[in-house]
């Protein structure tokens, strides 16, 4: 990724567009066949290149002066009927497309991650929580799909903006096309693998840059999501789920001065890249109102929120990725902590049973709360308290009790879920 947001990587590809543009010209018999052979041998000096920006402080002017200087007379034709945006942005999405590419790569690794843990902790029963309290148990695995299934719809966005991004220009200076035939256009985002850009003013119009970055956002914001949990999950009162620690590739000491700590500092470094994408999201917002047919202050921020949002999102997907492959995942605490309420769970299940027997639903709900209650308060079990109420005792058997009291009862459904998803481990 580092290469591809690199300046280097941006000459070679400008050098791309400026050749496939002459390659058009003498298809149209502009340039001579003599000409062309040379220009295609055409070289960019980075020294030539700086000792022109010290006099000209313009990077496209720089730019094909210092392509000339590798070639004789025929270097006249290069940059001929272009603008510099005509190179610029045709350029800019290149480097988008080929980021999208390698983004799609890592969210494919992490789809795979996640399917593989899913599956193996698909009958895994963990307490489900809402608001931070206990809710009802729930497969660890369930929690896993979850996450696969968000991922699976940023691969989406990810694939359709990339459709979109992969957008060249050459229309010369406002668009019109009024020094450069569109045959040029056609021919040059054909060679380089874009479409041209149905219409164009002087720069690709920044809609769709702003998409780019808005994907990634909402990426990063799926890690995050991924990421807080596990910290929740690591907190020692949970301890149902811990980053790789001391494996060969992470970190073996978790504080400087408190030998003991093993931190998730892997899922909050994603939690605080994730607020930098973010708020390259709304630069890329921002960018798309410019005056008249183009101004540049757009060109500044996307030099900084493109490559940034690009490497930032490339790293955490990675990280993500090692986390869920090698974190340590622990039913016994899990079951632990569903214990530590002494049934509370499973009262959902008897007001249920209630209703179904014929007690009005209020009057259910009020029956099983005053038992909760109890239970919480005085930190005894639900269902020696539960058994003992009056309107329990006359609607429930001790038999059909027994069975409310049923751990599996929460996981029935996950088997149908998963099929629906569609989600196998893969190798």
């Amino acid at each position: 990724m580092s290469r591809i947001w690199s300046e280097d990587h941006q000459f070679d590809l400008w050098l791309k567009v400026e050749i496939a543009a002459c390659e058009a010209w003498a298809k149209l018999g502009v340039i001579d066949e003599d000409d062309i052979r040379k220009i295609r041998k055409a070289r960019f000096s980075r020294e030539e290149y700086d000792r022109q920006f010290e006099e000209t402080r313009h990077d496209l002017v720089s730019f094909t002066r210092a392509v000339a200087t590798s070639l004789g007379e025929e270097g006249r034709w290069i940059h001929h009927g272009l603008t510099s945006n005509d190179v610029k942005d045709t350029a800019l999405a290149m480097q988008m497309s080929e980021a999208t590419s390698l983004l799609i790569d890592g969210l494919d690794a992490l789809l795979t991650a996640l399917a593989n843990r899913a599956v193996e902790f698909k009958h895994t029963l963990c307490m489900g929580r809402s608001h931070g309290i206990h809710a009802e148990p729930m497969s660890f695995g369930l929690k896993l799909a979850l996450w696969w299934s968000e991922m699976q719809r940023n691969r989406e966005r990810a694939v359709a903006m990339k459709d979109r991004v992969s957008v060249g220009m050459l229309s010369g200076p406002v668009g019109t096309f009024a020094g450069i035939p569109i045959e040029i256009e056609d021919h040059v985002c054909a060679e380089l693998g874009l479409k041209p850009a149905a219409v164009s003013n002087q720069v690709i119009q920044r809609d769709r840059h702003a998409e780019y970055l808005q994907v990634l956002a909402l990426t990063a914001a799926t890690l995050d999501k991924m990421a807080t949990e596990i910290r929740s999950l690591q907190r020692t009162e949970v301890g149902e789920v811990e980053e790789p620690f001391g494996q060969p590739g992470y970190v073996s000491k978790g504080s400087s001065s408190m030998p003991h700590k093993r931190n998730p500092e892997l899922s909050e470094r994603i939690c605080g890249l994730a607020r930098v994408i973010r708020s390259n999201s709304l630069v890329g917002l921002e960018n798309v109102a410019l005056w008249h047919e183009r101004d540049i202050s757009h060109s500044s921020a996307e030099r900084v929120v493109l490559a940034d949002s690009s490497l930032a999102l490339d790293y955490t997907l990675d990280l993500m990725t090692g986390i869920i492959a090698n974190m340590t995942v622990k039913p016994d605490r899990m079951r632990r902590n569903i214990d530590m309420t002494h049934g509370l769970v499973f009262s959902p299940r008897v007001m249920l049973a209630l209703v179904e027997a014929g007690v009005e639903r209020g009057v259910a709900y009020d029956a099983v709360q005053r038992a909760a209650m109890t239970a919480l308060d005085e930190e005894s079990e639900f269902r020696s308290i539960i058994c003992g109420d009056e309107i329990v005792t006359a609607h429930l058997s001790d038999a059909t009790l027994a069975d409310l009291f049923d751990y599996s009862y929460f996981i029935k459904q996950v088997d149908p879920i998963f099929d629906r998803l569609g989600i196998e481990e893969t190798n």
